[in-house]
């Protein structure tokens, strides 16, 4: 089964790291594991110059792993920035779920943190894919508004809306980064359509999740 993302966004200074500290326990505390992933736009450099590592990637390595009996680091080299889902296929395993800081643009569920004391514009606009919003002040919102400090409030919420629609079975649709609702009966329709037509490709094994995306490059519609 494909591993629930949710995007925590919001502008400089909201209170992203801090709400995701809270986040984090407030899940783990509903039985589920986390993984997260940062999403930093200027770029990063983790590796200290004059370490092991450092010298194995000046040295022309496209790759270094570090790695000791508790943990292990990869550190390599890209052409291309990657997407969330590729992303995500390198710490999905042992998890139940994946939060991401930022990514503000990419196509997953979005719990945004907003305070109006520091920016008096949200980050995320209406049909932008908003499961809900975390804020200082109560907002008067089409999606579920929270506090700030209500990290089991919004957990709660993923699990109902994100964890457990995963484990029935069901379908999901996100159009631009919308989640588009969908009847049983166009589940089914959309389930088996797709099941049917993958069951005629060679080298499909038994589907257990799938992700289907289609990019449109015109611009006609």
């Amino acid at each position: 089964m494909m591993i629930p993302i949710v995007s925590i966004v919001g502008r400089t200074d909201s209170g992203k790291t801090t709400f995701i500290e809270k986040l984090i326990p407030a899940l783990r505390d509903l039985g589920y594991r986390v993984a997260t992933l940062k999403h930093d736009a200027h770029g990063f450099d983790i590796d200290k110059e004059g370490k092991d590592t450092w010298r194995h990637a000046q040295a022309g390595a496209e790759a270094v792993i570090i790695s000791s009996p508790k943990k292990y680091a990869l550190i390599r080299k890209t052409g291309r920035e990657r997407t969330i889902e590729e992303l995500a296929q390198l710490v999905s395993d042992g998890v139940d779920l994946i939060l991401t800081e930022g990514y503000k643009a990419g196509p997953m569920p979005k719990v945004e943190v907003y305070r109006p004391e520091v920016h008096p514009e949200m980050l995320c606009r209406p049909g932008e894919g908003l499961l809900a919003i975390v804020s200082t002040v109560k907002l008067e919102s089409e999606v579920p508004c929270f506090g700030i400090d209500d990290a089991a409030g919004v957990a709660a919420l993923i699990e109902e809306r994100l964890i457990k629609a995963r484990d029935a079975g069901g379908v999901e649709l996100y159009v631009n980064g919308k989640a588009v609702p969908m009847k049983p009966f166009v589940q089914d329709f959309v389930r088996g359509t797709v099941l049917g037509m993958l069951s005629a490709l060679r080298g499909v094994e038994a589907v257990g999740s799938l992700v289907l995306r289609i990019e449109r490059n015109d611009r006609s519609g």
